[in-house]
């Protein structure tokens, strides 16, 4: 029997477990991540997954934050990133409730809002089309938001998103049609309905 100690420094091979010290399975530790396997996964995902919480949340800073403290947990827990799993998932519903939990404490802070950034550097103004389309995401409801995102932005179907945010699929297309029909609402340019007909 293989076995680790509490710390994982030092593998020692007994018969039986001592004191501080527990068992190992290999057939687990071959389903854990290697470390090049990890650092390839979040190679390929992690501007994916800042860009899908972006949509989601409607700032970028907040989406790197919670995506990189997403893939710190990931590594952490690397037993819950089974290759055969769906890393991309887990790590995106983290951050996901970790943008959550960050929007109910400023909620509740108020000396968060009063600080200012502090001397923020000058970047060229977004395109106006993406200032329209970003306002009216944050304008709908979060789970609206975070429906449509997972289905247009990830190409998850319905099933899917079911899956990974534990709500009904009823529920699920509920949230796409609301979802749609407010987006196209807010996004409406009343300059083509006053336009007459040629």
């Amino acid at each position: 029997m293989t076995t680790v100690t509490r710390d994982s420094s030092s593998v020692v091979s007994t018969g039986c477990p001592t004191a501080g010290v527990y068992p190992v399975k290999r057939k687990i530790r071959e389903q854990l991540l290697t470390v090049e396997e990890f650092e390839e996964f979040y190679a390929q995902a992690v501007a994916r997954l800042t860009g899908q919480l972006y949509v989601m949340t409607g700032d970028l800073q907040e989406a790197q934050d919670v995506v990189q403290e997403a893939f710190v947990k990931a590594w952490v827990r690397r037993g819950r990133l089974e290759r055969d799993g769906q890393p991309e998932a887990w790590i995106r519903t983290v951050a996901w409730r970790l943008a959550v939990s960050r929007w109910r404490f400023r909620r509740r802070s108020a000396d968060a809002w009063g600080r200012g950034s502090g001397g923020a550097e000058h970047v060229a103004p977004p395109d106006p089309d993406h200032v329209v389309l970003v306002d009216a995401l944050r304008e709908l409801p979060a789970q609206q938001r975070r429906t449509l995102t997972l289905h247009y932005l990830c190409d998850l179907t319905v099933e899917q998103i079911a899956g990974e945010t534990r709500l009904s699929s009823s529920t699920i297309k509920t949230h796409l049609v609301r979802g749609r029909a407010a987006l196209a609402h807010r996004l409406r340019d009343p300059r083509i309905e006053e336009a007459p007909d040629v």
